[in-house]
């Protein structure tokens, strides 16, 4: 399709409302996507693109920079609910499940980095990995990061999901899956859905099993970390001693 001459500017037709098929057409996401590659999109014609369409006066691009604003960011879009997502205009039930799905993707291929490129020197090689991904879960989870004898990780595991409590999680069960790759250590880490990291009563007992279980198993457990929104606690660094008593001292998580 020929480009028409003088096209209205970009930002001036995202202002007017218009649609993509009415921008020129270096200026419409898919062709910038052939032009720039993904990474030169914003983010506004990312979802453009997963979305496909506007709606009656406005393209998706429009809606998209209404829904960013919205939520103050893209962060703030990938924790919103459906619910929420609906109360922005143009954003229906469809679209709102679209936009999840594609924030799930992208929780989830973190979670699956490969393994070999993770290694563990402190907790917060842990936490920036497993923040952004469990920080605003509204429920409790509990997953073990299972490392090798040079810290790397080997697999990530979520062991339980619901209430996080010492009276509720076999502690065995924390072990299962290190004991079958035949792992040096594992990391518990589970969040607080309130947002506030504060280790209770219940996460020190927790651990305090877990440390006597893993050294019945030859397992080190190196750390339990506490997640909040956008904050983590490790009971290592607040002084919660993971030595192995006796001569052998495992490598510090």
């Amino acid at each position: 399709m020929p480009v028409r001459e003088n096209p209205i500017p970009f930002e001036l037709a995202v202002a007017r409302g218009r649609a993509l098929r009415e921008l020129p057409p270096t200026e419409r996401p898919r062709e910038r996507l052939q032009l720039r590659g993904a990474a030169g999109l914003t983010a506004a014609e990312l979802i453009a693109l997963l979305w496909g369409s506007g709606t009656a006066g406005r393209s998706a691009v429009d809606v998209a920079t209404d829904a960013i604003a919205r939520f103050d960011g893209l962060s703030g879009l990938a924790r919103a609910g459906t619910l929420e997502l609906e109360t922005v205009p143009g954003i229906g039930e469809a679209r709102a499940g679209q936009l999840q799905a594609a924030f799930e993707l992208g929780r989830r291929l973190l979670a699956d980095w490969p393994a070999g490129r993770w290694s563990i020197r402190s907790p917060r090689d842990v936490a920036d990995r497993l923040v952004l991904q469990m920080g605003r879960l509204e429920r409790e989870e509990l997953r073990v990061v299972i490392l090798n004898t040079k810290n790397a990780v080997l697999r990530v595991v979520t062991a339980y999901q619901g209430n996080v409590s010492a009276s509720l999680v076999r502690v065995g069960e924390l072990f299962r899956d290190a004991v079958r790759l035949d792992a040096a250590g594992i990391i518990l880490v589970h969040n607080h859905p309130s947002g506030d990291p504060t280790p209770s009563p219940d996460d020190l007992h927790l651990t305090a099993e877990a440390l006597a279980a893993g050294r019945l198993l030859d397992i080190d457990l190196l750390d339990h970390l506490v997640i909040g929104h956008d904050a983590y606690v490790s009971l290592r660094d607040r002084g919660v001693s993971f030595d192995r008593p006796g001569p052998r001292t495992p490598a510090a998580a």
